[in-house]
């Protein structure tokens, strides 16, 4: 039997998903497990080791009876998951204790401290991240500070893939994506003294697991865990890149003849990407975002995610649905999506700014206030609520801009994926907002079809991570739509406007943070 499937594992914050594609990218088939994670009053949020195991190979089990001769087909298996977060196991490889998620808000304190450190530029610079407590470096410090106990008890510091990959394999390792963001420098994906340091966890530094490429280098599937997962011994395992690359991998963020070429992601939060050589990073000078490196030799990817995104079009449609459900029949949320269009039919462009930090965390990208708040500008009596509706839309394309200019120049073109690509509204602000041309990613599972190119790639289907990206991720990418020119000049006065009022708001959302504080 030719062993023509490999399977990309793609354990998310919701969701562990096992997908199957055949060597030409095709997806076959899919199998889901709920996740499950428990938040605290104090800001914790956790999640157990042992379950997420379990429920992984619940996920690659279930491959097993969608697919004929499913186990005897399958060439190789590559997981990522959700990023930051603090996976700890002992000598014998046993959990410590919960995972700390990147939802876990207990490492502020200690961010702040650090923060405002001497060191805290060079971190940035090496990393080409910004400090924030979802990451492992600050939930360590934080654990160092204030539970050192948890961390004398620790023989290894693992991110969620990395604990699943040493599940499948026995070996205790990371990846370059996670271990250079974190505690490393990107241009040369190693770990860095100066970082670890700065963090103050150089008396640490021996929890940090060897860094190894699963687009170079597999490992066989152990007896215990082809035992647990049906899958049979010794099939190759790759250790992918970090969930937010991979998804861009997969949706197109880097195809070969497209320099400049970005990627984003709008769904509840918006992730924005580009891919540029590692020489060619913009650092900003307020130190936020990502650097994410790619599969792919000196070639990384910028970050800056914006917290909310179509959580704001969530709040405004739901005010819709109370509204009406006080006089009758409640509509679902699907109705009043479908009426979208013709709202935005009914409004005209750039007529209210909108600043969509409807989450109560504030705002992190591109740049960092958990005070900031959502706020309209420019109502008079006239405005109605398709006017509402399009104001909240213009704001993800102001969002996006805003994030892009963090990293330097506006993209040459845009690829989209995420529930609300599908929205020609949506894609037509977008284009407009950076005056740039998008495309829409068709690849259903982008994650774990990223992390299966890079198996593909380590086994030796394809030569080089282009020549995959080529037939797995190009031919789904849908044909370019052009920015509308008459909206594009709109939308440049409009960013202005957006940008200065944010900034003119900032000392507003910090009084009303103190009042909410002083009432608590």
């Amino acid at each position: 039997m030719k062993r023509d499937i490999i399977v990309g594992i793609d354990a998310g914050t919701s969701v562990i998903k096992a997908v199957a594609f055949d060597l030409a990218g095709n997806q076959i088939a899919a199998s889901a497990v709920r996740n499950k994670y428990t938040m605290g009053a104090d800001g914790s949020a956790t999640q157990s080791l042992g379950q997420t195991w379990e429920d992984c190979a619940t996920a690659l089990r279930g491959l097993t009876g969608k697919i004929e001769e499913f186990s005897e087909r399958v060439a190789a298996v590559a997981v990522t998951a959700q990023g930051d977060g603090t996976w700890l196991i002992d000598e014998a490889g046993k959990p410590v204790c919960d995972a700390w998620l990147w939802l876990d808000a207990r490492a502020a304190p200690t961010v702040e401290a650090i923060a405002d450190g001497p060191t805290e530029r060079a971190r940035f610079e090496a990393t080409g991240t910004g400090l924030n407590t979802c990451q492992q470096g600050s939930q360590l410090a934080h654990m160092d500070r204030h539970h050192p106990e948890i961390l004398d008890r620790t023989a290894t510091a693992f991110h969620c893939k990395d604990w699943l990959f040493f599940n499948l394999t026995g070996v205790r390792a990371t990846d370059p994506s996670e271990a250079s963001f974190t505690f490393g420098d990107f241009r040369n994906r190693e770990y860095s003294d100066t970082v670890i340091e700065a963090l103050g966890l150089s008396h640490r530094r021996d929890l940090l697991p060897q860094i190894v490429d699963g687009a170079q280098q597999t490992f066989p599937l152990s007896a215990a865990a082809a035992e647990e997962t049906g899958l049979p011994e010794g099939t190759p395992v790759s250790l992918g890149y970090v969930d937010m690359v991979m998804t861009a991998l997969g949706a197109g963020v880097h195809t070969a003849g497209t320099a400049g070429a970005a990627c984003s992601t709008i769904g509840s939060t918006g992730v924005h990407m580009r891919s540029v050589d590692s020489s060619d990073v913009h650092l900003n000078a307020e130190g936020t975002g990502y650097v994410i490196c790619l599969p792919i030799p000196d070639r990384v990817t910028q970050v800056q995610t914006n917290m909310a995104a179509t959580l704001n079009l969530d709040w405004a449609l739901a005010m819709a649905e109370d509204l009406i459900a006080e006089m009758g029949e409640r509509p679902s949320h699907s109705d009043l999506v479908a009426r979208i269009d013709n709202w935005m039919a009914k409004s005209q462009a750039g007529r209210l700014v909108y600043h969509p930090y409807i989450s109560e965390a504030g705002e992190r990208g591109p740049f960092v206030d958990a005070d900031a708040r959502a706020s309209f500008i420019g109502l008079n009596a006239g405005h109605r609520f398709p006017d509402i509706v399009r104001a909240v839309i213009e704001s993800l394309g102001m969002a996006a801009r805003d994030c892009y200019s963090a990293m330097g120049e506006m993209p040459t073109e845009l690829r989209l994926t995420g529930g609300a690509a599908r929205s020609a509204s949506l894609r037509a602000v977008l284009a407009a907002a950076l005056n740039t041309p998008v495309r829409v990613s068709f690849r259903e599972e982008a994650g774990a079809a990223g992390c299966a190119m890079m198996a593909a790639v380590a086994i030796g289907a394809y030569p080089s991570m282009e020549d995959c990206i080529a037939e797995w991720t190009t031919p789904l990418l849908g044909e370019a739509e052009q920015p509308d020119q008459s909206l594009v000049e709109t939308y440049n006065t409009l960013f202005e406007t957006y940008r200065q009022s944010r900034e003119a708001l900032e000392p507003v959302w910090h009084r009303l943070a103190a009042q909410r504080d002083a009432k608590a």
